[in-house]
């Protein structure tokens, strides 16, 4: 008997276009977040804005900030405030890894989307950046509308 594949019909993932589109990706990681519980509902909803998140160390700890997760509408009293420093969970090794690259010059930390994994938890997928030159804006700006225009003319002459 084949085992079935557990499906969530309310998968979440949020993400960051504009994070591709500023920045040259060098590296990806996954991070858990530490949330509260207003804010998980918040993130169930949907109700998450990336583009403007960044991250940085404080001592030797990553939070992310800027990331805008509304506030709950049943929240009442207990509701978080939207913007506020969240901290990143990552193994110490990786930890040490980025905070020598942030150091270097060029280097800094964005996230790139928000999911609800299969066990139902909230993870952070970030990625070590460089900054990308208006030349190379342009360019991917180009390929991207060539590579559309490829496809329409493919599907002209199906």
């Amino acid at each position: 008997m084949a085992a079935k594949k557990k499906t969530t019909s309310h998968a979440v993932e949020i993400i960051n276009k504009r994070a591709s589109y500023e920045y040259q990706i060098v590296e990806k990681y996954e991070a858990g977040i530490a949330l509260l519980g207003t804010e998980i509902k918040s993130i169930r909803q949907r109700k998450v804005n990336l583009n403007d998140a960044y991250c940085f160390f404080k001592g030797n700890e990553l939070y992310v900030k800027n990331m805008h997760i509304a506030e709950y509408e049943y929240g009442g009293a207990f509701n978080h405030d939207p913007r506020r420093l969240r901290k990143l969970l990552l193994h110490r090794h990786e930890l040490r890894r980025l905070q020598t690259k942030v150091k270097e010059k060029g280097f800094t930390i964005v996230p790139l989307r928000l999911y609800i994994n299969e066990r139902g938890i909230a993870k952070l997928e970030i990625a070590l950046v460089t900054g990308k030159k208006k030349y190379d804006k342009k360019a991917a700006i180009k390929e991207r509308d060539i590579a559309r225009e490829m496809e329409r003319e493919l599907k002209r002459w199906r």
